[in-house]
């Protein structure tokens, strides 16, 4: 689980940054009529996001997420800042996990 929670959480940061990049370039392009950084950013954001999608699936399936929380998790990545947050209550979620999994063995 901690070897799909790295890839998850640094992922999380990157679709986070660029979503709130994608936000402006989106002011810039309908309040100021200036196209250029939108159309730079919205594909790296698309393509930062679908590897969100995978690390976040592959975290979920290893930690045995319920489904209802993993589409939650896959989704924050739609909602400006909500990607961070999710990121730092997945952290704590998995951390519990790892330390709760000892104690079961």
């Amino acid at each position: 689980m901690e070897s799909a929670l790295k890839p998850f959480r640094v992922l999380a940061y990157i679709v986070g940054v660029m979503l709130l990049l994608l936000v402006g370039g989106m002011v810039l392009k309908y309040v100021f009529d200036i196209p250029g950084p939108g159309t730079i950013i919205s594909p790296i954001h698309g393509f930062f996001y679908i590897v969100y999608l995978i690390a976040a699936l592959n975290l979920g399936l290893k930690a045995r997420w319920t489904w209802p929380y993993t589409l939650g998790v896959l989704l924050a990545g739609t909602v400006p800042l909500l990607s961070f947050m999710m990121e730092r209550k997945v952290t704590q979620r998995v951390q519990e996990q790892i330390t709760a999994a000892p104690a079961e063995a």
